[in-house]
């Protein structure tokens, strides 16, 4: 772990970028002075944290990548399921989060992140009967609100939610009259982040939340209930 560190440290100290290969195995040896075995369980470990890809073959070895929001994904998950705790959690967790999250993005948004957003409600209206569109847009929404709030570990956790609470893959359903509704309450959301108003948006993102809280809790309270478990997504 120490090791791992140190080549984390190295890492930002050289300011490597997304693709840099790292120095060889054998300068590494010398330069962090630890046998070839620690070397590698250390870079293994970075590499399942997402920090480095390890390429075999000649002209291979430890590349930077970007980590992302999967790793926090398991490792929430991980502690949940050891608390026995029910995907409510995790809708408990937004409502309280999201709100907050758009009122910073009406603040803070970048034009380019506001384009996204309006993509995503554009594309959700024109395609409501394909409810697998809506279920994509419905992330990027959420993603993008999150990124936009310009506070970098609201974007991480978000995604991170998003990734543990995936309700079509335990058979939630949203009929087109729900999809309306929510194509209705997300361009709500984008006018007034839109128009820099921070208090319209945290209203209307409270509104969004506590609606998909009352339609869960109508329709499917016993996925809401289900315990989290690492591999399964409610």
């Amino acid at each position: 772990m120490l090791v791992a560190q140190r080549i984390v440290q190295d890492i930002n100290r050289r300011g490597n970028k997304i693709g840099d290969r790292l120095p060889p195995e054998r300068i590494m040896l010398d330069e962090y002075d630890v046998g070839r075995g620690t070397l590698r369980e250390s870079l293994r470990f970075l590499e399942l944290q997402g920090v480095i890809a390890l390429k075999p073959g000649p002209g291979g070895g430890p590349i930077v990548q970007q980590p992302d929001s999967e790793g926090l994904a398991t490792a929430i998950t991980l502690l949940l399921q050891f608390e026995n705790a029910p995907f409510r959690t995790v809708v408990e967790a937004r409502t309280a989060l999201e709100p907050m999250m758009a009122r910073l993005a009406a603040e803070r948004i970048s034009e380019e992140q506001l384009a996204t957003l309006k993509y995503s409600v554009d594309h959700m209206r024109e395609n409501l009967h394909d409810e697998e569109i809506f279920v994509e847009m419905s992330r990027v929404f959420h993603d993008t609100v999150a990124q936009g709030s310009g506070n970098a570990l609201f974007g991480y956790l978000i995604h991170a939610l998003l990734d543990m609470l995936d309700g079509s893959a335990m058979g939630m359903e949203y009929p087109e009259k729900h999809r309306r509704a929510t194509a209705d309450i997300h361009e709500k959301i984008y006018l007034a982040v839109a128009e820099r108003d921070p208090e319209a948006a945290l209203v209307a993102m409270e509104e969004h939340i506590a609606g998909i809280w009352r339609y869960e809790q109508k329709h499917y309270p016993e996925v809401l209930e289900t315990p989290i478990a690492w591999g399964n997504r409610a």
